[in-house]
């Protein structure tokens, strides 16, 4: 028997890592925007070959806003590959 709870749980740990992206080898740049839920920003590149930005406001306690970058390279008009970057924490500093 499954039971379905509702209400303000927080997310499960493993929705809160950072290799929890529901990213594939070969999207295309409108797929990887709509598995994302959150528009690309162009960087730099030619048509095909561009590095595309991303910013996650997901994971993390909830108790101060986060905006994740998320880079990914495309070649050929097809997801390569991607890289976080956390930048540097405020309260660190």
């Amino acid at each position: 028997m499954r039971v379905l709870l509702l209400g303000p749980y927080p997310p499960p740990f493993t929705a809160t890592l950072s290799n929890n992206v529901p990213l594939a080898y070969g999207m295309t740049a409108d797929e990887a925007t709509f598995a994302l839920g959150v528009p690309l920003n162009y960087v730099r590149g030619l048509p095909g070959n561009e590095i595309f930005l991303a910013f996650r406001g997901q994971g993390g306690s909830g108790l101060f806003p986060n905006r994740h970058r998320l880079y990914l390279q495309f070649r050929k008009g097809r997801l390569a590959g991607w890289k976080g970057d956390w930048g540097h924490n405020w309260m660190w500093q």
